[in-house]
């Protein structure tokens, strides 16, 4: 006999309510906090220990933060976890993916916290609720408010303050290197290009989008109104990547995009670019870019800024280590401030 799909929902809703332990609200009526996040106010009734996290931003904070999730869900790229967390989240338990988590995975795993997202995450609020207190962010991509949810909720303020602290440092400093070395030439238009193996993506927004603009860089003249950006499907459309500088993200082990991105680097069209001319078009590592999500991926993605324009890193501006056990201090230190070129996509470095 078939289960319809409203009463299987109804099964997992009632075996996971099965899982909440017994008086679990009746003792965090003595102490807690609440937290506002994209979800409503949810309350915790105490200092969580075992926390999952449902997006990649959300894994990456967890790390900057000194905090080993229980359960993660797989990445996009460098299948199951990226190089750089791969050391941090050693053993972790995976619970799927991030577009469809295994709840049965997820309750087993019996967590007080589930960070997760409206954008990925909204139609599966009421059972994941039913597990553990879940907070959520609107998008995936605000590495700065995954780290401040993160942390008023395990309460580790004082973390997130330093490593925003730093960020800003950073990011004042890299500011002032840029106008002072380019000058007149100053601000640049930035175009995000990420290659397929049938199309192009030109991105306005996102997680290296919003770093960009943040960082001074103006988007093209061709993106602007365009939401996430453009799909373009044919070498007609190159001209529409016009900027003063293209950073290209790359699969790694992929023959299929390899040869799209050959194919495009040949036309004529694309020769006469700005950026080509001027050359300005800058190879880098999409999970850094676009993938990683938290504030560890974007000191990454600003690494490789100051590598490509070759600006020097200053000492003083490198990432504050998270106070954790010495298993994970090694993996931290590969994605933190002392990075100045980014490794290559299908090679991993004796330490990371």
């Amino acid at each position: 006999m078939k289960i319809r799909p409203r009463i299987r929902h109804l099964c997992l809703a009632v075996v996971l309510a099965s899982l909440i332990p017994l008086g679990a609200v009746a003792d965090g009526a003595r102490d807690g906090r609440t937290v506002t996040n994209a979800f409503g106010d949810t309350y915790l009734p105490a200092t969580p220990q075992r926390v999952v996290t449902l997006y990649q931003g959300a894994t990456d904070s967890a790390v900057a933060l000194g905090l080993t999730p229980v359960g993660v869900v797989d990445s996009w790229l460098e299948q199951p976890m990226y190089h750089y967390l791969r050391d941090a989240l050693d053993g972790v338990t995976h619970v799927g993916l991030e577009t469809q988590p295994n709840l049965e995975k997820v309750a087993w795993l019996d967590p007080d916290l589930i960070v997760a997202t409206r954008f990925r995450h909204e139609r599966v609020q009421p059972l994941l609720e039913k597990i553990a207190p879940t907070v959520a962010t609107e998008t995936v991509f605000d590495f700065k408010a995954t780290l401040r949810l993160i942390a008023k909720a395990t309460g580790r303020e004082a973390r997130a303050r330093e490593l925003l602290h730093d960020w800003d440092s950073r990011v004042a400093d890299f500011r002032q290197r840029i106008a002072d070395t380019l000058g007149d030439a100053w601000p640049q238009k930035a175009a995000v290009v990420r290659f397929k193996s049938d199309h192009v993506r030109l991105y306005s927004t996102g997680f290296a989008g919003s770093i960009l603009d943040e960082l001074g860089f103006e988007q093209p003249d061709a993106v602007h109104d365009q939401g996430w950006g453009m799909k373009l499907t044919s070498e007609e459309n190159i001209p529409v990547l016009n900027a003063d500088v293209i950073f290209v993200l790359l699969e790694p082990d992929d023959p299929a995009i390899a040869r799209n991105y050959r194919h495009w680097r040949s036309h004529p069209l694309w020769k006469r670019l700005d950026a080509v001319q001027d050359e300005r078009v800058f190879e880098v590592d999409a999970v850094d870019w676009i993938m990683g999500g938290g504030i560890l991926a974007a000191n990454a993605m600003l690494d490789d800024l100051y590598a490509h324009y070759r600006l020097v890193t200053p000492r003083e501006h490198a990432v504050p280590a998270p106070p954790m056990s010495a298993d994970t201090t090694s993996a931290v230190a590969c994605i933190t401030g002392t990075k100045v070129l980014p490794p290559s996509q299908d090679e991993e470095t004796t330490t990371c």
